[in-house]
């Protein structure tokens, strides 16, 4: 087994713990709380158990991760405040007195042992199935919402990562000692990727050996950040920016590149499901699939509410058939009326515009037809025809040679009676507002565990991120009942 493989040490020093972690810190609350042995049942297929020598605890490898989550440290960093920080070497179920890990195991374990998992999903159910388990769920209800994460690596090219890398790392060195500059090694001129991963390389090696500076924590963050940044995702780098990431729109004039998190969310505020996309994916499209995922996790859904991007005709018609009431405003724009082509346009909330297959987002609206006669009505949508000319899906959509592409969209009053009326009740209303509480888990997401920015490439990386930021949440919810 796995656990056999770790070595209990006897230290006559573990009676420090009692006296410098107290029971109400937080780190030792999700100790007792969580009973982590379920890591090595699930992980127990990447391990080779009879052969090779033995692996670091697959529990404390997973315990550094979580704490990365939820102090938004490098892997250097938190290794070595795992050096000195007692409340670390308690969850990580070390001695006082015994050495840490490296860091590049941290990177291993990320890519080698989390590899083929469901871990998304396995440690959202674990952290409900607690919850529900300790009486914290008791509601029927989940609130939904989308929340984005930038890509780590943009529309720059990768020279152009590591030149904005080296610069910030050269700009904290001269504020501590300008005469540096000398020392420094003259910056690449050549536009070849391999030239600039050489300078940063050298650029590195010039700073470590001025062990006086280089220890400065000022120094340490983005010197840590551009070591792993070359030795963790070089071949990211090689290859080009994020191949995974894409451009998704807040709004009609603000855009993101990068990744989307749909999430369900009791009204506890215990996350239920989540679902990892690219950038551009449509909210609406994820309801379905996040309630059957919070069925699965162990909540009776009865309930769900949303904005008006989950209210589109096929949600209403799956909840009603599920009897599950959805409290989530009409949207002219999206649920009246059959449309043509349907999959391949998107309808953006935020913006208030479709979006085409190729992420294209129209730039004009207008509406024709008799006004007040809803069934006679079509909004239709102009989009940037050059976009359309260049577009590498352009057949069959764009007609070669037209002055315009257009979306239309019929409106036809009334195929929402029982909705429309639904959405003027108290109940509704009541409901509704519940939905501010989604909005604060994901500010938290963002802001307390750096859920803002991708921190590797690639869906597979931005899922396991994902996955230890939830779960960080969870249990912190858990322990500290009376946060957002």
């Amino acid at each position: 087994m796995i656990q056999l493989q770790q070595t209990l040490v006897a230290s006559p020093y573990l009676e420090l713990y009692n006296l410098v972690v107290p029971t109400d810190n937080m780190l030792r609350q999700i100790n007792e709380l969580v009973d982590f042995s379920f890591v090595y049942e699930e992980l127990k297929e990447n391990y080779c158990l009879d052969n090779g020598r033995n692996a670091i605890d697959p529990i404390r490898m997973f315990k550094y991760l979580l704490l990365k989550a939820i102090f938004e440290l490098s892997d250097v960093d938190i290794v070595e405040r795992s050096k000195y920080d007692m409340s670390f070497k308690y969850f990580l179920g070390m001695a006082p007195e015994e050495r840490v890990i490296d860091a590049s195991s941290l990177t291993k374990y990320r890519k080698l042992r989390l590899k083929d998992m469901k871990l998304l999903d396995m440690l959202i159910n674990k952290t409900v199935e607690i919850a529900i388990e300790k009486g914290i769920i008791q509601s029927k209800a989940i609130i939904v919402d989308a929340t984005h994460t930038k890509a780590r690596y943009n529309q720059k090219s990768p020279r152009e990562i590591l030149q904005d890398r080296s610069r910030k790392l050269r700009n904290a060195i001269y504020k501590v000692d300008e005469s540096f500059k000398a020392k420094f090694p003259s910056k690449n001129t050549r536009d070849m990727l391999e030239d600039e991963i050489a300078y940063c390389q050298k650029l590195i090696n010039v700073i470590e050996e001025e062990r006086g500076v280089c220890e400065l924590p000022k120094i340490q963050e983005p010197l840590n950040l551009l070591k792993e940044t070359i030795a963790d995702d070089l071949e990211h780098l090689r290859i080009s920016e994020d191949q995974d990431a894409r451009v998704g729109h807040k709004s009609e004039d603000t855009s993101f590149f990068g990744y989307k998190t749909h999430i369900a969310m009791a009204e506890e505020r215990i996350i239920t499901a989540a679902i990892v996309t690219t950038g551009e994916k449509n909210d609406g499209k994820q309801l379905q699939t996040l309630i059957e995922k919070s069925n699965a996790a162990g909540m009776e859904v009865k309930t769900v509410i949303g904005d008006t991007a989950y209210s589109e005709k096929d949600n209403i018609m799956y909840t009603k058939t599920n009897k599950i009431e959805l409290v989530a405003k009409l949207n002219p724009q999206i649920t009246q009326g059959s449309r043509k082509k349907e999959a391949e346009f998107q309808f953006n909330k935020d913006a208030g515009m479709y979006i085409c297959k190729a992420g294209h987002m129209a730039i004009r609206k207008a509406r024709q037809g008799k006004k007040g006669v809803g069934k006679n009505q079509v909004d239709t949508y102009y989009f940037d025809v050059e976009l359309c000319q260049r577009c590498p899906l352009k057949e069959g959509c764009y007609k070669e040679g037209a002055k315009t592409k257009t979306y239309s969209v019929s409106i036809k009053s009334g195929e929402h009676t029982d909705q429309m009326a639904f959405q003027e009740s108290e109940y509704f209303k009541k409901k509704a507002k519940e939905r501010y509480k989604i909005e604060a888990k994901n500010s938290e997401l963002k802001h307390r565990h750096g859920y803002d920015v991708a921190s590797s490439s690639g869906l597979i990386g931005m899922e396991i991120q994902g996955a230890m930021a939830i779960f960080a949440v969870n249990v912190k919810k858990k322990v500290t009942p009376m946060s957002i």
